[in-house]
């Protein structure tokens, strides 16, 4: 740096940033010489005149890579600072410390171009704002993206020849340990965990499903070997779903070594930034695949077949077989195809027994709307094809019982035998520890205390262990009693007790289907109330087979005669939400049993061509309202007329039973009404004084005609007035009686 006259008073009045940058935490760590030569930057900018207290140093983003696809906070912080006219020079050990690629160089350049910002390396002090100074800078840029490039290739050629040669030392899954030889792998050479992977694989040539091989371990209550590059030994812990699917799809298992399984692909996110993923390649696009390059667990046809039976328990692809047993009782769920379409089947469940019954996704327009173009119950054509399965399957009956006897055998010998080996390792382990606490000098308590607690906790590991295994022993005998096997023999040649069994789960029956057949066709003839079936079997075989259904009683889908007629006389009066509150009161239903809701109502009117309720814009006297239409109209409260009417003292009228009251308003009616009291109108409590009775025997008398009662609705004293007869009797005049 020893032009030095493009340093102005201008650049020292302004402050100066030293950046310092490693690309990984691996060069912070071992490349120390590098950084300590970064921060001696600071050192220089104070000899090139900036003051001590001005120069800042941008060390945020050491052990970040410079490529430019991923964000580095203080290089972001030192190119707001240089665009706010903050900054007199940007000083880097070299090119490559600030950018690694042209968008980021380019960006600085041009702001410090713009802002009168230096850029200073180890070769010299730089102008970005002249030509000649520019063009070197660019030069170099171009230099430090180039020499990336070239690292990597350089790097990335060397891995991939050793990998194609089979030779590059990568992790290796549990199980699976480096030989001597380069690119030598060998099995493990613990037997328990041997015995722990072969145990997944024999599960899963069982089940069919990794779940539930997951859910085999947790019920068995088996550990499982967990390795990492942080740990230096294994540790056996509860398996998870998601390390039993790791085993059975990784092909080291099978003696395959391959490289570059996935790759890693550029994206640009949301907002603009170019970001990286790492994307799973096909098979077919492994860029290494070797066969038999090491003993594996599993052959390679094995593992293919593996393969297959897990991607078939997802979700199939459209017009695809396959997917996971399920639970219902739907046999033929998976495996069902329609005869007219070839659409796969759907499975559904009706009622409270929950029936099972398949149907097509695919609709054709019936009648102006969709319908399936099959849909079926499944207990007729579930017991038929459960027929003939147990036919085809019956010669293998005796066989099939005695390979079941020796499955449960095993079954019963891989779970003790790997708790015995569980005791044998932690009997081991106390060993060790004791052989670790003899040997270390007594005199030294801090390093026998801890040796000695180490020893206690690996004895009471030894204790658990060998309970456990007294218990499983106890629990599960190794080997089947002479009953035992004689029964399954019998049940080999009953293979329809088998099947019917209550242990034998709709699973069990799923999982036994899929080992012969590969498709059943359904075609319905519904004129001949018959399902055709085409079974389709392993090795191509098909069979025909023809159902008779039940015929299904036409239902009654007609509303009753008299609904129908209720409904045309209450829809000249009310709307279809009070006329379904009627229908429900007088405990009318639907043609299906359904209670009546205005949807309903407005579907069995506009069925029958009865027009709508239309309100009356203007109401005549004589003409028959609502309570609320006549309330509003005489200028009183609903309930007044509620009242009255349930009195006796105003006549209603009501179109069916159930339905509101209506009233008919005319003179009469409006008289009883009026805004103040007439002449001889007295209160209800003066009218009881005065007549000498209650009020319900006044009430009475109105409701006869004997009395005429008014309804003030002005004033302060609203409510009823009795006019009282013009000769009151006398209630003090003695009474003749007859004594007789």
């Amino acid at each position: 740096m020893s032009d030095n006259s493009k340093i102005t008073t201008d650049h020292l009045r302004r402050g100066a940033i030293v950046y310092v940058r490693q690309s990984s935490s691996t060069q912070v760590e071992n490349n120390r010489e590098s950084t300590a030569r970064q921060y001696h930057l600071a050192e220089r900018a104070v000899e090139l005149g900036w003051p001590r207290e001005h120069v800042r140093i941008f060390d945020e983003d050491l052990g970040i890579s410079g490529s430019g696809l991923t964000d580095r906070a203080g290089f972001a912080r030192m190119i707001a600072d240089v665009a706010l006219g903050q900054v007199g020079i940007v000083m880097g050990l070299e090119v490559s410390r600030l950018a690694r690629n042209n968008a980021d160089w380019y960006r600085l350049l041009d702001l410090c171009g713009v802002t009168n910002t230096l850029i200073g390396d180890a070769d010299g002090i730089y102008h970005p704002g002249l030509f000649n100074d520019r063009l070197v800078l660019g030069l170099k840029g171009t230099m430090s993206e180039a020499e990336l490039h070239v690292l990597r290739a350089r790097l990335l050629g060397g891995i991939r020849n050793k990998a194609a040669r089979g030779e590059l030392s990568r992790g290796l899954p549990v199980g699976l340990v480096r030989g001597e030889g380069d690119g030598e792998v060998l099995l493990h050479p613990d037997e328990s965990i041997s015995a722990a992977l072969r145990a997944v694989f024999e599960r899963f040539a069982e089940m069919g499903s990794a779940r539930r091989v997951w859910l085999w371990f947790c019920s068995q209550g088996l550990r499982f070997p967990l390795h990492s590059n942080t740990l230096q030994d294994i540790r056996w812990v509860t398996p998870t779903y998601t390390k039993i699917h790791q085993v059975l799809t990784n092909p080291f298992y099978a003696g395959v070594y391959v490289y570059g399984r996935t790759q890693q692909v550029s994206y640009i996110d949301e907002s603009g930034r170019v970001r990286k993923r790492i994307k799973t390649r096909p098979r077919a696009e492994w860029p290494v695949f070797i066969r038999d390059h090491h003993p594996g667990f599993i052959d390679w046809e094995t593992f293919e077949a593996n393969q297959k039976r897990l991607a078939q328990n997802t979700r199939p692809r459209p017009h695809y077989s396959g997917g996971a047993v399920r639970e219902g009782s739907a046999l033929l769920q998976g495996i069902a195809a329609c005869g007219s379409c070839g659409r796969r089947l759907k499975v559904h469940y009706r009622g409270r027994s929950s029936a099972p019954g398949y149907h097509c996704a695919g609709k054709t327009i019936v009648n102006g709307r969709g319908e399936y173009c099959l849909t079926v119950g499944g207990y007729q054509i579930d017991a038929a094809v459960a027929a003939a399965f147990l036919v085809a399957l019956a010669p293998a009956g005796l066989e099939a019982s005695l390979k079941a006897a020796e499955q449960l055998e095993a079954d019963h010998e891989t779970t003790v035998a790997q708790f015995r080996r569980d005791v044998e390792r932690a009997r081991y382990g106390a060993q060790r520890a004791e052989r670790r606490y003899r040997s270390v000098d007594p005199d030294n308590r801090l390093v026998a205390r801890g040796l000695e607690a180490e020893w206690e906790s690996s004895l009471r590991e030894l204790k658990a262990a060998e309970a456990e295994l007294a218990r499983r022993e106890h629990t599960w005998p190794l080997v089947l009693t002479r009953e035992e096997r004689d029964s399954l023999l019998a049940l080999g040649k009953d293979l329809t007790a088998v099947w019917s069994a209550p242990t034998t789960t709709d699973r069990d029956r799923k999982e036994l289907l899929r080992t012969l057949l590969d498709e059943v066709v359904i075609t319905v003839q519904r004129e001949a109330s018959n399902a055709h079936l085409t079974l389709r079997w392993r090795g191509g075989l098909l069979s025909e087979i023809d159902v008779p259904l039940p015929r299904s009683r036409p239902a009654p889908i007609r509303t009753a005669e008299d609904t129908i007629e209720l409904v045309r006389r209450l829809a000249a009066h009310y709307p279809d939400t009070v006329i379904a509150g009627i229908l429900n009161r007088q405990g009318r239903t639907t043609a299906t049993g359904l209670s009546f809701i205005a949807n309903r109502v407005s579907s069995l009117r506009t069925h029958w061509k009865i027009p709508c309720f239309e309100p009356a814009e203007h109401t005549q006297d004589g003409d028959c309202m609502s309570i609320e239409r006549a309330a509003q109209m005489l200028a009183v409260a609903p309930s007044t007329l509620h009242r009255w009417l349930n009195d006796g003292f105003i006549a209603g009228e009501q179109v069916t039973p159930g339905a509101p009251w209506r009233i008919r308003l005319t003179d009469e009616l409006r008289s009883r009404f009026v805004e103040k009291v007439p002449d001889g109108y007295v209160t209800m409590l003066k009218a009881t004084h005065l007549l000498g009775v209650s009020r319900q025997a006044i009430l009475q008398r109105v409701k006869r005609g004997e009395l005429h009662a008014v309804h003030i609705s002005c004033g302060r004293k609203k409510g009823l007035r009795i006019k009282l007869p013009a000769a009151l009797p006398d209630l003090f005049d003695a009474q003749p009686t007859d004594r007789g």
